[in-house]
Formats: C-alpha cells, sequence, structure tokens
C-alpha cells in the first residue's frame, strides 16, 4: 500500500481509503460479523483511512463502523466524519447544531476525537455561514481535541474556490470530478497550488456513483443521459477486450499523486482485498486511451447539485 501526506496535515493516508457509507445499508443490508471482517481486512492489508457520516443509514453507518473499530489501537487508523447533513433534505450548519453533532458522533464511533472533520455538501447551504459560522464552530473543537483538522466536501467545484479564498481549510473532499470522463478537480489542486495552499485533496466516487460499472449507475442517478450512455459505451469497450472498466477507473483515480487517497464503498472483505490487488497491477495504457477518446465528448459533463448559485 502507497500512503501519501494529506495536505499539510502531516496525516499519511493509504491511497486507497475505506468509505463506509455501505454500512448505513443504503445499497443493501449489512451484516456486523462481514463488516468487522472488512474493517480488520482493511487495516492488515495496510487501509488507514476510514471515512463515514451521520447522514449515512441515517447514523447508522457510523454505529456500525464504530463497532468494527473497537479494539483497534487508534494510532492505527485515521477517521473522517462530518457535520451538516441529516437526511436527504436535512441539512443545518448552525455552529450549535454541527457542535452537537460532532458529540454524537464521537460516541457512536467509540473515539474521543476525529482526525477529520468535514461539513457534508456545503453546497445546500449558505457558503457564507459555512465561512462565517460553521468553520469557526469547528475550529473551536478541534482547540478542544474533538477534531484534529477541518475541512469541506460537495460536488460543485466552485465551492472549493469559494471557501477556500475566504477561509482556512486543512483538507477538501470532491466526489465524481476526477474520474475517467471528469478531471475538474486538477482545476482546483492547481489554483491551490499556484496560491500556495497546501490543501489535503480527498477524492471519492471514483466510478461516477456507478457510472464506470458493469452493473450501470442506478435508475435515480442525476447524470445527464449523454452522460450515461458514453460511460455505457465505454463499459461495453472494456468487456470486449475481457478488462473490467471499474478497475481501470480505480487505477487511474489512485495514480495521481496530487491527490492523497481515493474513497471507495465497501461493505465486505471480498471487496476489500479485490480492490486492493488491483492496485498492484498495472495500469493497461492502451485501453485508457480508447476508453478516454470514446469518454472525450463528454468529458467533464456534469450536473447540479444544491443551490444554484452554488454550481458553477
Amino acid at each position: 500500500m502507497e500512503y501519501r501526506y494529506l495536505g499539510s496535515t502531516g496525516l499519511q493516508v493509504s491511497t486507497l481509503g475505506f468509505g463506509a457509507s455501505p454500512f448505513g445499508g443504503v445499497f443493501g443490508a449489512i451484516d456486523d460479523a462481514e463488516a468487522v471482517r472488512a474493517v480488520h481486512t482493511a487495516i492488515d492489508l495496510g487501509i488507514n483511512y476510514f471515512d463515514v457520516s451521520p447522514f449515512y443509514g441515517l447514523t447508522k453507518a457510523e454505529t456500525v463502523l464504530g463497532k468494527t473499530l473497537l479494539g483497534i489501537p487508534r494510532d492505527k487508523y485515521v477517521l473522517s466524519t462530518k457535520v451538516g447533513r441529516y437526511g436527504d433534505t436535512e441539512f443545518d450548519f448552525s455552529a450549535a447544531r454541527v457542535t452537537a453533532s460532532v458529540d454524537e458522533s464521537l460516541a457512536r464511533l467509540n473515539t474521543d476525537y476525529a482526525d477529520i472533520i468535514l461539513c457534508h455538501d456545503i453546497e445546500y447551504g449558505s457558503l457564507d455561514q459555512i465561512i462565517n459560522e460553521t468553520l469557526p464552530a469547528l475550529r473551536k473543537l478541534q482547540a478542544a481535541g474533538k477534531a484534529r483538522f477541518i475541512g469541506i466536501s460537495g460536488l460543485p467545484i466552485k465551492i472549493f474556490h469559494y471557501v477556500s479564498e475566504r477561509a482556512d481549510l486543512d483538507t477538501i473532499l470532491s466526489y465524481c470530478h476526477y474520474t475517467l470522463y471528469d478531471t475538474t478537480l486538477t482545476g482546483f489542486i492547481s489554483s491551490a497550488k499556484s496560491r500556495k495552499l497546501n490543501v489535503g485533496i480527498i477524492n471519492a466516487s471514483a466510478l461516477g456513483m456507478g457510472l464506470l460499472t458493469e452493473q450501470g449507475p442506478p435508475s435515480w442517478h442525476p447524470a445527464p443521459e449523454t452522460l450515461k450512455a458514453a460511460c455505457a459505451e465505454a463499459v461495453r469497450c472494456c468487456q470486449s477486450k475481457g478488462a473490467n472498466i471499474s478497475k481501470l477507473a480505480l487505477q487511474f483515480s489512485t495514480a495521481n499523486p496530487d491527490i492523497a487517497t481515493t474513497l471507495v464503498g465497501i461493505s465486505s472483505a471480498a471487496e476489500v482485498e479485490k480492490n486492493v490487488r488491483l492496485l498492484d497491477e498495472p495500469l493497461d495504457t492502451n485501453l485508457l486511451a480508447e476508453v478516454q477518446a470514446i469518454l472525450a465528448p463528454v468529458h467533464n459533463l456534469t450536473w447540479l447539485s444544491g443551490r444554484p448559485e452554488n454550481n458553477e
């Protein structure tokens, strides 16, 4: 397992991170014993970064992850959770709510502190509130020892530019913007470098929330139909060559040295072993070029998320 520094935090995180959202049961029933095996297998194979949120399964994912981490020395893993989003349409970024939320999360996770606290999907709220109220509240929690570092998460790249230009951030979590079909995250990375901001970059949804899988995206996926069609064509291209596009997608995303870690949703030990194994295999550059050519007409095509003013 390769490890990279997460910005200027001093934390070294595995290039493959453990996304615990499946522990919330959002993709199917979760067996507690299998969840324990998944986490322990991850630790054994070198994965040291685990991410969760009270939103996933309406606190269930945190509760399950907390149980799986019992007995594992606290210095063996880096743990992040989130504040601000508590349901599909329930958002509260007020100082009072996020302060209480952190205490609730720490209790469920059976720990005294989180290594990282992220404001969750901030595009659904006021960015100025995030800057003037939410982040200062999290800095107070950091001073109290309940969080080592803080940051923001969401879909529109605009939110990272806007907030990082007006507030001090330790890390950002971006999803669906460093994939085979969308690399707009690199624009923010370049901007941060030019401004000498050593912000830790966490990438999620390297498979585009199902777009880059043989199963295809769920029916509710918000991507435009042109993007779905192009991704489906790319899937067929890989299949015709006996390859799996998910493997190619994950190898592509984890190869970028500017991205500290890429989160993958995991629910079983078998998934852990499969994902760790493919990182040791060589990237098929010829296949990558073919797939990127198929996806070129839809490159960087995305969808709106949250308030209109928080999107490009």
